[in-house]
């Protein structure tokens, strides 16, 4: 198979640890190696035939020098000049494979999320490259452990079929209210929307042509063999980003193909989509907090904090459900349930000038 990662995310909700050139998936949050590391790392096992790396000119050269030290496997890097959404990437990434193997498997991996039971997703991944060789376009479904209101869902229609799938997708579900969450919790059949996605190229790239042929249309020169290796390929690319519209591949194919299936896993996952997500990948302590970084903690009547502190000694006296992050230059101060609004921070900050904080 040939894995393609998605790396192209700004991180905002990360500040001030992550910044514009250091976005989450360049940044170790739990430890020595970086999120996209560990995905390069998690993969590998399935000696993939290449690894293809989409991110963007402000983070390419990072992302190269991360990549340096892992040559068992061949790896691009592609650079966008501008983000426009998954589908783009999506597109660009497949038509490269296209160029080189055109019924070749590809799987599109997040470059920032979190996995506890790698085993587990490696194992799933090999059975649904399998199942991909009949042209259907396969999503990773994550079996919930909690009525989860800030993850988009896919309904499954599992009466025909038991065990591992895959399963017909009955409709994607946006982030619910927690009523329909703990329905579809429930109900048994609803998983959360991992945005990870085994497939073809020649399979993803004709759904494209049919629901989005504008995007198709750009993308079709580059399928021609050896177009992944030519020497204008970058000025390639940036002609095909002009005036190219952003969407994402859930709303401009998965949505309204009738190709789509689901497998079903279960591997200890999350998205670490903001500071509040920490405990669910390093273990708090008995009073619920989480101290990632610092040279010790000093507590006094507090709990349920999460702390990250660039190697200094952090005390706590009478706070609670606090996020406390450090960081040479800033310091944030978040009350736990506040975490999606730190992009706000990050906007205001744009807004006064303050360019060099991030």
């Amino acid at each position: 198979m040939y894995i393609v990662i998605l790396a192209g995310g700004s991180g905002t909700r990360f500040w001030p640890l992550s910044r514009t050139a250091l976005p989450k998936q360049l940044i170790s949050i739990t430890g020595d190696r970086s999120m996209l590391q560990r995905t390069v790392e998690r993969v590998l096992p399935l000696q993939p035939k290449r690894i293809l790396i989409v991110t963007n000119h402000v983070q390419a050269a990072e992302t190269s020098r991360q990549m340096v030290q892992y040559d068992s496997v061949p790896i691009d890097v592609i650079a966008e000049p501008v983000g426009r959404n998954t589908a783009p990437a999506i597109g660009l990434a497949a038509a490269l494979i296209a160029a080189r193997d055109p019924s070749g498997v590809m799987v599109v991996l997040p470059a920032d999320h979190f996995i506890k039971n790698e085993t587990a997703l490696r194992d799933t991944l090999a059975f649904a490259g399998q199942a991909a060789h009949s042209g259907s376009l396969i999503t990773l479904g994550i079996l919930p452990s909690r009525p989860e209101t800030g993850y988009g869902y896919i309904e499954a229609d599992m009466t025909a079929i038991t065990g591992q799938g895959p399963f017909q997708v009955k409709r994607f579900v946006e982030k619910p209210p927690l009523d329909e969450a703990v329905r579809y919790l429930n109900e048994g059949n609803f998983f959360w929307n991992s945005g990870m996605f085994i497939w073809r190229a020649d399979a993803i790239l004709e759904e494209m042509a049919a629901y989005m042929p504008s995007l198709h249309a750009k993308l079709e020169p580059l399928r021609h063999p050896g177009t992944a290796d030519d020497a204008d390929l970058k000025e390639r690319i940036a002609a095909l980003y002009q005036n190219l519209e952003g969407v994402s591949i859930d709303y401009g194919v998965m949505e309204k193909s009738a190709k789509v299936l689901m497998v079903p896993v279960e591997m200890g996952w999350s998205d670490v989509g903001s500071w509040s997500a920490l405990p669910e990948v390093v273990e708090p302590d008995s009073a619920g907090t989480v101290c990632i970084n610092a040279a010790g903690h000093i507590v006094v009547d507090s709990s349920e904090n999460l702390i990250y502190a660039d190697g200094r000694i952090v005390a706590t006296v009478g706070v609670h459900n606090l996020v406390i992050v450090s960081t040479a230059d800033a310091i944030l101060v978040c009350d736990r349930e506040r975490c999606q609004d730190v992009k706000k921070v990050v906007e205001l900050l744009g807004g006064k000038g303050l360019t060099e904080y991030l």
